[in-house]
């Protein structure tokens, strides 16, 4: 992904919102940041590549109608995170609906830096 050019710019939120895997319900990370292709992560433990994840990512309250946002995304990679205790993950997520989408601009437009 490095090499590639990123099409949508990264928006970094205010919240660090909860990301699981619903299909094991374990916390996989926090989101670091967002788009409407894809998501980064940062987690206590290296989350493993190349793996489709069924994922559940808690909605800030107050914002949304529903609590939780379920989609599937795909990990990209991973790196050590600038704090050597983390990792941070990159996942697409090229089959969001557009009810996912809309929410992801939401999350953007209400909880992203303005950068």
């Amino acid at each position: 992904m490095t090499d590639e050019i990123r099409a949508l710019k990264r928006r970094h939120l205010v919240y660090y919102l909860e990301v699981y895997d619903d299909e094991t319900n374990e916390l996989l990370g926090h989101l670091v940041d967002l788009t409407t292709s894809g998501l980064k992560l940062v987690s206590k433990q290296r989350i493993p590549t190349n793996r489709d994840y069924k994922l559940r990512m808690m909605l800030p309250e107050g914002y949304f109608s529903q609590k939780d946002l379920y989609f599937e995304a795909h990990s990209m990679w991973t790196s050590n995170d600038i704090n050597p205790d983390f990792y941070d993950t990159g996942f697409s997520a090229p089959k969001l609906d557009a009810d996912a989408k809309e929410i992801i601009r939401g999350l953007v437009r209400q909880i992203s830096f303005n950068d």
